[in-house]
């Protein structure tokens, strides 16, 4: 009984998570620098689908600039909420998660070689951070392994080392992008630092339909791995003994967790702490580890900073609107601290 209320409960607790994802959605599409009524949307979408006339400034705005924004936004808060609760669950590490072990720090490299030393620009660089992203979590994966982890991956020994190899090489990735960045002209460097921050002022239909094609292949992967993910949280023997091939379990679960983020940040750039938090704050909403509540904590999280970057910072900043990952950066950490404090408090 005690077990089926926790569970209804847990469950009511990611309805609100889910209610507040659209109400964010909306808000994001009807509110800001440029207001739309209801009618006037729902006019707007009918009137594009079926190639009814369009409403002079409004269309436009909603159809090529808001909407599209809001859906990348949730889309990749959605990716990199599932990333990084993946990696905090399984290696049993709250420091597990793409912006910490290298991952993000990998795209961001390959993103900044393409942008100064090749001259690239849009898909392009997307690309090219997607491959950096999915090299750099092999390279952090061989490291670890090599150093023993498959014969002694027992515990969170394993996950310790991953995190270790990937803290490491996010250092050296963080001296390669800032030697690249103090060698290209202004206009260049300008052009990497937006793309570095993570933004969606590039959000289009294009990028949206290719996030949406991969978050419908690794979505459903994720639901088939998640039942695996809860026996490897009770350990690597007690998993082993339960029937699970534990290493392969863990390569499978490591790499939809590098894609997810992947894509995401190939989507929108390195959209800081996002990845990192929406697994706390999940779990402490939920009172329990959940992947969907950490997905749609992730939603919340991109698109609350979005839409304070995009229309209440320029009334704050004299018209100087922010990239999104501005505004997750600056806000997570003394989030993450304010978590810490709570804890101990808790604990204590």
């Amino acid at each position: 009984m005690i077990g089926q209320r926790r569970g209804r409960a847990g469950l009511n607790r990611t309805s609100v998570l889910a209610a507040g994802v659209v109400l964010l959605f909306f808000a994001s599409v009807l509110l800001g620098s440029y207001t739309v009524t209801i009618p006037d949307f729902f006019t707007i979408v009918a009137n594009h689908l079926t190639g009814g006339a369009k409403i002079p400034g409004a269309s436009f705005i909603v159809m090529e600039n808001k909407l599209p924004r809001a859906v990348i936004g949730t889309m990749i808060g959605l990716a990199f909420g599932l990333a990084g609760a993946l990696f905090q669950t399984m290696l049993r590490n709250p420091l597990a998660s793409p912006d910490i072990i290298g991952i993000s720090y990998g795209a961001s490299a390959a993103a900044v070689v393409a942008i100064v030393i090749f001259g690239a620009s849009g898909a392009a660089v997307s690309g090219a951070a997607l491959g950096g992203a999915l090299g750099v979590a092999a390279l952090i994966y061989a490291i670890s392994s090599g150093t023993g982890m498959r014969g002694a991956g027992r515990g969170n020994a394993a996950g310790n080392r991953l995190v270790l190899a990937g803290v490491g090489i996010a250092a050296a990735l963080h001296a390669v992008v800032n030697f690249l960045m103090t060698r290209a002209d202004i206009r260049t460097a300008a052009d990497a630092l937006v793309w570095l921050n993570g933004s969606l002022n590039s959000a289009s239909w294009d990028r949206a339909a290719v996030l949406f094609l991969a978050l419908a292949v690794l979505l459903p992967a994720v639901a088939v791995i998640s039942g695996p993910l809860r026996l490897l949280e009770l350990g690597d023997d007690t998993a082993a003994g339960l029937g699970i091939r534990v290493n392969p379990t863990r390569l499978a679960l490591v790499v939809i967790a590098v894609t997810l983020a992947a894509v995401a940040t190939a989507a929108a750039g390195p959209v800081s702490f996002v990845a990192f938090l929406a697994g706390p704050i999940a779990r402490r909403f939920t009172r329990k580890a959940s992947l969907p509540a950490s997905a749609l904590v992730g939603a919340l999280i991109v698109l609350a900073a979005d839409y304070f970057a995009a229309n209440i910072a320029p009334l704050l900043l004299d018209g100087t609107a922010l990239p999104v990952g501005v505004v997750t950066g600056a806000l997570g950490a003394p989030f993450l601290l304010w978590l810490l404090v709570t804890n101990n408090r808790k604990d204590a």
